[in-house]
């Protein structure tokens, strides 16, 4: 435009009087609608009807500007002024009941209220109060003396039978796909001719009530009539003859979940880790004494370690932030052991090459817990479990890292300073390293050797027998028929370490461990039930299969899904649920194809898997001694299973001593030329799979 001498003027910034034209045309526009709410008493919650209305009528009068033309003649002149005839706004009016439910007994049409035409057909626009959405008809018969909200003149006759009128509008404006919704406090209905019923912290639906009756300033009548005259409630609006409902589910979670089968002390157990609270914030937590005090053990056990040093924050440096993380601990038979805290910086503020360098550190793999289990159920060895307190406080730090006071307890005077770190903390991108190098040399001077396809697991082989020991950061489970040797171990790790033993293995890395006469039971079901209550399909109807038989998932089908990280975080809990689920392996490897850009299709087939677990929350795998221990392996691949890039889906399964130990379904990376090449790729990963474990156990062995 200003290539063209075109020059663009605007008004002056906070001088809304300069934009006379388009102020004065709302001001036009508002008092059209206010003067069409205030003439039929319309709610505030149809202005949008009112001022659309308003436009419609303004755009068909005469109008000085156009000097006494007609707006939407002069732009469209061939057209018609009214395609249909004019109405009075918001008058009474019925409709036609096309629904194929009303049968030849029924009303044949539907009262409504006026308001307006539609933009997209030729139809009047009205709303019903009874289905709690709007109509587009031109089969309509108008009262246009009667308002629709007023108090009309009526005789005796009608005021018995239709005393009240109760609507009501869900949260602002009825939308055509709303379901209808009934309030018991309908009872405030006599305080006035409208009455807003003020709306709670949660934003409930807000109800309005209008009354045909005479305003009166008596109590509320109460929602129960007088048993004395049972003729009177027929009086009485729906929703106060039959009281407030109550939301009762038909999939209750209680019908699928049962302790019938757990021993005395398995069934404490698992009801105590499900009735225990943890608060979400740092107040909740404050306010509680216990959280409290664990809070202050946290702070004194890292002040006797001397991990940090309070100072001012040197110029040119960055400071890292701090989190509370509350957890449980369980003793054995059920009961509480304590409640823990731990201070966690936000590591993820790091730099690399400034405050941290190298990171990685092992953990135990999966694989290996579930076979560190089956050689223990197998061997009918017991598995004991043992907790490191503080155990990346251990580490030294080699970087300089400064962090910011934590929440809630900042040194009184000393606002704004900051520690200086000396020793590693949980959050630190550095920390599992610093810690695994130490523990790592401690238990290795103990004799115990570091295994070469896990190393986070170490064997020591004696005349007495042997010792097994897995580590997952500061959780440590020992098993091995050398029961002086594990006393020694214990007390080894004791003298370096600040352990606690916590007797037999119960509950490790959120598994759940269960021990009878025919062996070792893991599952996830509280896992499960926790994460059905954060998706909302605790009351879901259940379904009997992971997935639906014969679909096909597809990248671009469907719309978007409106939260692609609620997705991702779903699958992602859902992988780890894999650990003791090898029913949902399959249908998890395909949901997870789609976590970068995932559809409306594809959050079906993700709560299709949860509802599955509802059905099914506490399967498992069993762990129980077969008399033998041989390494057995099954693979099988499909044939171009997947209809977007024609690739093959691998499968295998690995036993040890007949125990389910490994499994896995994942897509393959390339397209195979022939069903057999397929196989054979998923025949080379289940070998690979199976040779770690053989080859460990001929080590332990």
């Amino acid at each position: 435009m200003s290539h063209n001498g075109i020059l663009h003027q605007t008004s002056c910034v906070d001088t809304p009087s300069q934009n006379g034209v388009a102020e004065r045309k709302n001001r036009h526009l508002l008092e059209t609608a206010c003067a069409l709410m205030f003439q039929m008493k319309v709610p505030k919650q149809f202005w949008a009807d009112a001022v659309s209305t308003a436009c419609f009528l303004i755009n068909r009068m005469p109008t000085v500007v156009l000097k006494g033309d007609i707006p939407y003649k002069v732009i469209h002149p061939q057209k018609s002024l009214f395609p249909i005839e004019p109405r009075i706004f918001c008058c009474t009016c019925y409709v036609r009941d096309t629904r194929p439910s009303v049968t030849k007994l029924d009303p044949k049409a539907l009262k409504c209220v006026f308001l307006g035409y539609s933009r997209l057909q030729k139809g009047y626009r009205c709303f019903s109060t009874d289905l709690n959405k709007y109509l587009v008809s031109t089969d309509v018969v108008f009262l246009e003396h009667t308002s629709f909200f007023s108090s009309p003149t009526s005789s005796a006759s009608e005021e018995e039978d239709e005393e009240w009128l109760v609507y009501q509008v869900v949260n602002s404006r009825p939308t055509g796909g709303q379901l209808s919704m009934v309030d018991s406090d309908a009872s405030l209905a006599h305080l006035g001719t409208v009455v807003d019923v003020p709306t709670a912290p949660v934003k409930p639906p807000i109800v309005q009530v209008y009354s045909r009756g005479p305003v009166t300033t008596d109590t509320c009548p109460t929602a129960t009539p007088s048993s004395s005259d049972p003729s009177s409630d027929l009086d009485l609006p729906i929703s106060l003859r039959k009281g407030r409902r109550q939301c009762k589910s038909t999939y209750s979670i209680a019908n699928f979940v049962s302790y019938d089968h757990l021993s005395s002390s398995s069934s404490v157990f698992v009801a105590s880790i499900d009735s225990i609270s943890i608060p979400k914030t740092v107040i909740e937590a404050l306010n509680h004494p216990g959280w409290k005090n664990a809070m202050l053990e946290e702070i004194h056990a890292l002040e006797d370690n001397h991990s940090w040093k309070l100072i001012e924050l040197p110029q040119g440096k960055k400071v890292v932030g701090c989190k509370w993380v509350f957890a449980v601990k369980v003793n054995p038979d059920g009961s509480v052991a304590r409640l823990k805290v731990r201070l966690v910086t936000r590591g993820y503020a790091q730099t690399y090459g400034v405050d941290y360098s190298d990171t990685f550190s092992p953990v135990a793999k999966l694989n290996s817990v579930r076979l560190f289990i089956s050689i223990a159920a197998s061997q009918q060895w017991m598995i004991h479990q043992l907790d490191i307190k503080n155990a990346f406080l251990h580490g030294d730090l080699e970087e300089e890292v400064y962090m910011e006071q934590p929440p809630g307890f900042v040194a009184q005077g000393e606002y704004g300073k900051v520690f200086c770190l000396k020793k590693a903390l949980y959050g630190l991108k550095q920390s599992p390293r610093a810690w695994f190098g130490k523990f790592s040399k401690a238990i290795q001077a103990f004799g115990m050797n570091k295994s070469k396809k896990d190393h986070s697991v170490f064997y020591k082989k004696s005349a007495a027998g042997i010792i097994l020991l897995l580590v997952y950061v500061n959780d440590i489970v020992i098993t091995g028929n050398d029961h002086a040797g594990i006393s020694d171990l214990k007390a080894f790790m004791h003298s370096k370490f600040h352990t606690k033993d916590l007797g037999e293995l119960k509950y490790f890395l959120g598994i759940e461990v269960s021990r009878s006469k025919k062996g070792m039971f893991l599952s996830q079901r509280k896992y499960v039930l926790d994460l059905l209550e954060e998706t909302g399909k605790i009351e879901a109807k259940p379904c009997t299969t992971p997935m639906v038989p014969n679909v096909q998932l597809m990248p671009d089908d469907g719309d978007p899904f409106y939260n692609p990280e609620r997705y991702r975080r779903v699958v992602g809990k859902l992988n780890y649920l894999n650990v003791t689920r090898p029913d949902i392996a399959y249908a998890i490897s395909v949901v997870s194809q789609f976590t970068f850009a995932p559809t409306i299709k594809h959050w079906a087939a993700l709560e299709q898997i949860l509802c599955y677990l509802k059905k099914a929350l506490g399967l498992g795998i069993l762990y129980s001694s077969q008399g033998h221990t041989h390494i057995e392996c099954f693979s099988d691949a499909d044939w171009a299973g997947s209809k977007f890039d024609r690739r093959f889906t691998t499968g295998y399964c690995v036993f040890f001593g007949g125990n389910l130990v490994a499994w896995k379904s994942k897509k393959q990376s390339v397209v195979s030329r022939l069903s057999a090449e397929s196989e054979h790729r998923a025949m080379a990963q289940a070998t690979c799979e199976s040779y770690g474990y053989i080859n460990s156990y001929m080590k332990w062995e």
